[in-house]
C-alpha cells in the first residue's frame, strides 16, 4: 500500500540555479526534499477520473482529494482512488488544504488558466490538461504567471511523454526521412461525441465540447496533440493557417464543429494537414511524417517506417542495430520497435520526477502555450473564413 497518512514537506530552497534551458524566467530550486508527493485531481470525469488509476500505480504519488461540480463525477473519480481521498464541490478549498503538493487539471478548456493560477498561487504545483489554455488572453495570462512561479507546470500533451514518439523525434532529426516537407494528421471518429445526460440542466456541464462557450471542438480535444507533435519535431511555430470546417453531419444543436480541416504553413516550406471527422472512423488516428528519403507513420502507440525508392522489403533495421533485418509489417512498413509505457501513465511519472527532481518537463509552459496558440489560430481561421498569422504578441517564437 501506499503511504497516505504522512508526507514529509519542505519549501524549495531560495538558493537556486537559474532559469531552465528554455528560458522561462524564474528560479528552479537546486534540490526539492518533498519524498511523497500528494495530489489533488480537479475535474474527475473522463480524463480526470482515467487518469486515477494510473496514479494508483506510480511510486511516490497519491491522490489525496478530488473536486467535481457534478456529484456523480465526483462519486466516479472518489470510488477510484486507491485509499482515501478528501473530497471537494469547489476547487478553491481544495486548493486550501497545505497538505496537497500538486493539482491535475482535467475541467472544461475554459476554466484550465483560472484554475491553473489560482492553484500557483496557492503554491501548488500543476499538471494541467491540454488544450493549455483557451484564448491568446488566457494563453498569456498563464505563462506570465508560471514565469514569476517557482512551481512545476506540466502540459498534459502525454505523447511528448511517450518514449516511442521521443525515439522517432531523435530519428526524424538524425536525418531517417531525409528533408521533410509535409506532415498529414488525423483523427477520424464514427460517433455524435457526447455524454449521456441524466438530467436536461446538466447538458452544458456533461456536453461541453459541444458548446463554443467552453471548448475548442475537435481542434483543442484531439488535433492538439497532433500539432504539438509537428511543433515538437520542426522546433518551430506554424507562420500561418487556414481551413474550414462546419456542423454537416449531427444536426443536435452543437456550436462546435463536427469536421475539421486544417493547414498549417511553418516555416521552410513545411506544410501540415489535420483532419477530424466524427461522421466516418477510417484509418482512426495516424501521424504521417513525410520526407524526401521515407515516411514515417504512428498510431497511438506504434510506428513504421516506409523508405523511399526501395524496391526490396528487407533492409537493416530502422534502429540501425548491425546486421539486423526486419521485413514489413504486413504492408505497414519497418516497425519502429521501442519499449515504452502507456503515453498518458509516462507523462505522469514524468511529472513525479520533474516535482522530485525539480527539473522542467518537456511539455511544458511555452510548448503548451505554442499548441495552445496554434488551437486559437486554427478556430479563428475556421470561424472568420480567413488565413491566421502566428500572433507574435505572445512572445513564444524562440
Amino acid at each position: 500500500m501506499k503511504r497516505r497518512d504522512f508526507v514529509i514537506k519542505s519549501t524549495l530552497t531560495t538558493s537556486a540555479i537559474a532559469t531552465s534551458n528554455i528560458s522561462l524566467g524564474h528560479i528552479l530550486s537546486s534540490k526539492n526534499t518533498i519524498d511523497t508527493i500528494n495530489i489533488g485531481v480537479i475535474g474527475t470525469g473522463d480524463r480526470g477520473g482515467g487518469l486515477i488509476p494510473f496514479i494508483n500505480e506510480i511510486e511516490n504519488l497519491n491522490v489525496v482529494a478530488c473536486c467535481d461540480i457534478l456529484p456523480f463525477r465526483l462519486e466516479g473519480g472518489l470510488s477510484k482512488v486507491d485509499g482515501q481521498a478528501e473530497s471537494y464541490k469547489d476547487y478553491r478549498k481544495l486548493l486550501e488544504n497545505q497538505d496537497i503538493d500538486a493539482v491535475l487539471i482535467a475541467t472544461p478548456f475554459n476554466t484550465h488558466s483560472k484554475i491553473a493560477m489560482d492553484a500557483l498561487d496557492a503554491g501548488k504545483h500543476v499538471y494541467c490538461e491540454k488544450t493549455m489554455a483557451k484564448g491568446f488572453d488566457g494563453i498569456g495570462n498563464l505563462v506570465g504567471k508560471v514565469k514569476t512561479s517557482d512551481k512545476i507546470f506540466q502540459t498534459g500533451h502525454q505523447y511528448h511523454s511517450s518514449r516511442l514518439y521521443t525515439h522517432v523525434v531523435d530519428l526524424i532529426r538524425n536525418g531517417k526521412i531525409g528533408k521533410i516537407t509535409a506532415f498529414e494528421c488525423q483523427w477520424n471518429r464514427n460517433g455524435d461525441w457526447r455524454r449521456p445526460v441524466p438530467d436536461p440542466k446538466l447538458e452544458r456541464n456533461i456536453n461541453w465540447r459541444m458548446y463554443r462557450e467552453f471548448s475548442g471542438g475537435l481542434v483543442a480535444e484531439l488535433c492538439s496533440h497532433q500539432i504539438d507533435f509537428v511543433n515538437w519535431v520542426t522546433e518551430s511555430v506554424p507562420e500561418k493557417v487556414m481551413g474550414v470546417g462546419g456542423i454537416d453531419y449531427w444536426k443536435d444543436g452543437r456550436e462546435t464543429y463536427d469536421n475539421v480541416h486544417l493547414l498549417y504553413s511553418y516555416p521552410n516550406g513545411i506544410k501540415a494537414k489535420f483532419t477530424c471527422l466524427t461522421s466516418n472512423a477510417m484509418d482512426d488516428y495516424q501521424i504521417k511524417v513525410m520526407g524526401d528519403k521515407g515516411t514515417i507513420i504512428l498510431d497511438y502507440t506504434k510506428a513504421w517506417f516506409y523508405p523511399e525508392g526501395k524496391e526490396n522489403k528487407q533492409m537493416v533495421n530502422v534502429d540501425g542495430v548491425a546486421g539486423a533485418t526486419v521485413k514489413w509489417d504486413q504492408g505497414k512498413g519497418i516497425p519502429v520497435e521501442v519499449a515504452h509505457e502507456d503515453p498518458s501513465k509516462q507523462a505522469l511519472l514524468d511529472f513525479r520526477d520533474s516535482v522530485l527532481n525539480n527539473t522542467e518537463p518537456i511539455s511544458n509552459i511555452i510548448s503548451g502555450a505554442k499548441a495552445a496558440a496554434c488551437v486559437q489560430m486554427g478556430l479563428d481561421a475556421m470561424h472568420h473564413d480567413k488565413i491566421v498569422r502566428w500572433n507574435s504578441d505572445l512572445g513564444l517564437e524562440s
